[in-house]
């Protein structure tokens, strides 16, 4: 993956050469400088002549600071794209081998890649430094004395010899490292988890000598660590130290060769400020950064797990059953909390209209999640058109969340991409039925920048991208909660008037009104019905409906309840859980 990021933009690669040319332009004048404003300026006295040989030298570090700024820009450039294909390529790996809610896999994807990218900005960064710097401090010491050159590139070649042949050892007790702080973090997680029953079961002694174990593991890796990164001490000071030590033992022999101490001075500066430097730098970035990226991407990239078979059958229509469903949140292998959902039957024929009503936190969202088949339930069956939700191709059914997502491209890219091909005239369709007239018209035909949308525009994107798509089961989980109640509203009857099944999660009591059917979840019992039904036999859905209509209906612009209440209801809207929406109008 390294060499495919390098080599992705030659283009890119060119011109970070050049501005880095720029950027070492003090590293090859400055030792040059120094001599020809001491030898010929200062020592000969004329200060003139010795200051306007220091201003060359301030033009050189002018045209340096200019150029860092673009060989950033441009590492930049090489070093997120990077990020982008390995993170794809975790997360692509996670769902296929199911580890979509594993620790592990979240842990790889939101901290072992962000490793990953900074060690390889970090590498690039030191490597390139280096070989410019080199190049430039040879190419100057051999224009000012080439009697200098071997006795300051001679150690510097040495120093890294040194250090190259420690970086195999380096890496395999930085591997050992982090495995280790794996498994410390994990039996601490678990033991943090389960304090109330270690307590309760007084297992305290047992769980603390189990954490313990995997501590003092962790503790001789770091000392197995340090032991062999002392050996950076050592590279450097032979590469970085040892070059002045020589200079400066060396100034007499120097000076019997017609060696002027200006020429000494000079090939000093080059040392101390431009080879040390860069140096150092090398061994820090291959030392720390190189290492913690080859094992990092050794396990982000092999990660036990093999893959299983994911979204590859056709169903026979989507008619959604679930059987005996349970599901809780928690760790295999422990004592799982209360079931979110437990033993819950439930048909939702085909081209229904079904909308999902309850407190925050009863489980609507994570019945939208095993119907879409990103969980898995821990007892009975989710069957789309009689497979397992799991199974079902992914072009046959359509989860929208909360957040929408929108990438950088034209609208009509956007709203295709589940249907390439699509006629124009029918995203002209889907432009007015979800009102993205006015966005249309602003881009123009030109790239979206999602940073510029509101979250509400964004949600009318992924609505009309899923109205265009060719699944015909939907659902919407508090997909319109941007919106306000006219846009909601239009969506809704776009998709009702679409076909197929539509499942809302509602966000307001309107979507339940509009809906066929309404499912009431209330932590004791789920009911199904009517939305009269629901009014009638349900408490709960009563309360709901009596918040939003009010005694003949609340004016318009009037704060009220949503669907997404606090179980306990009650009559005062500071008390009752949720978000607090304006009725429509």
């Amino acid at each position: 993956m390294v060499v495919r990021a390098l080599r992705r933009e030659p283009s890119r690669l060119l011109r970070l050469a050049c501005w880095s040319v720029a950027e070492t332009l003090p590293a090859l004048s400055g030792g040059y400088v120094i001599a020809r404003a001491v030898d010929d300026g200062f020592a000969a006295g004329r200060p003139g002549a010795g200051l306007m040989w220091l201003a060359v030298l301030a033009v050189a570090w002018a045209v340096a600071a200019v150029a860092a700024r673009q060989v950033l820009l441009l590492i930049a450039g090489i070093v997120e794209p990077f990020r982008d294909d390995l993170l794809r390529r975790v997360v692509t790996g996670a769902l296929r081998a199911g580890r979509g809610g594993d620790s592990a896999a979240v842990a790889r994807m939101n901290h072992q890649v962000e490793l990953a990218r900074d060690a390889f900005g970090a590498i690039i960064t030191a490597v390139r430094t280096f070989v410019f710097t080199v190049a430039g401090v040879a190419a100057g010491l051999t224009t000012l004395a080439p009697e200098v050159v071997p006795l300051v590139l001679t150690p510097v070649a040495l120093g890294l010899g040194l250090f190259l042949l420690s970086l195999p050892a380096l890496a395999r007790r930085q591997r050992e490292f982090i495995v280790a702080d794996e498994r410390t973090a994990a039996a601490v997680a678990a033991m943090a988890g389960g304090l109330r029953d270690v307590t309760a079961c007084g297992g305290e002694a047992r769980v603390a000598a189990s954490v313990g174990r995997e501590v003092t593991r962790q503790a001789r890796a770091a000392r197995a660590l340090a032991r062999v990164t002392a050996s950076r001490t050592l590279s450097l000071a032979v590469g970085a130290w040892l070059p002045v030590v020589l200079l400066l033992a060396g100034a007499p022999w120097l000076v019997r060769q017609g060696v002027t101490g200006g020429v000494i001075l000079g090939s000093l500066t080059y040392v101390m400020q431009s080879l040390s430097p860069a140096l150092g730098g090398l061994v820090q970035g291959l030392g720390v950064s190189g290492v913690r990226l080859a094992v990092t991407l050794e396990r982000i990239l092999h990660a036990p797990g093999p893959p299983v078979p994911h979204g590859d059958r056709e169903p026979g229509g989507v008619r959604l059953e679930l059987r005996g469903v349970r599901f809780a949140y928690g760790t295999p292998g422990r004592k799982a909390p209360e079931p979110v959902i437990d033993d819950l039957d439930l048909d939702v024929p085909e081209g229904d209209h079904l909308a999902v009503v309850g407190p925050s936190g009863i489980g609507k969202s994570t019945l939208a999640a095993l119907v879409a088949g990103l969980l898995t339930p821990d007892a009975g069956e989710v069957l789309v058109g009689g497979v397992p939700a799991a199974r079902v191709h992914p072009a046959a059914r359509a989860l929208i969340p909360q957040e929408a997502y929108v990438f950088p491209a034209t609208l009509a890219e956007n709203l295709t991409y589940l249907a390439p091909g699509t006629p124009p005239e029918r995203v002209d369709e889907a432009v007015a039925a979800f009102g993205l007239a006015e966005l249309a018209q602003r881009t123009a035909g030109g790239p979206l920048d999602p940073a510029e949308l509101s979250a509400g525009e964004r949600q009318l994107v992924a609505l009309a991208r899923t109205y265009l798509s060719p699944a015909r089961l939907v659902v919407l989980d508090e997909a319109t909660c941007h919106l306000d109640p006219a846009a909601e509203a239009r969506a809704e009857a776009a998709f009702a008037a679409r076909g197929g099944t539509v499942i809302v999660v509602a966000h307001r009591i309107s979507s339940a009104l509009r809906a066929r059917r309404v499912l009431v979840m209330d932590g004791t019992r789920v009911l199904l019905g009517t939305h009269e039904e629901m009014a009638a036999s349900s408490p709960l859905y009563a309360d709901l409906v009596g918040h939003w209509e009010g005694p003949g209906r609340l004016p318009a612009g009037t704060v009220a309840q949503d669907a997404d209440v606090a179980a306990d209801g009650g009559p005062q809207p500071a008390a009752l859980g949720g978000d607090l929406d304006r009725l429509d109008a």
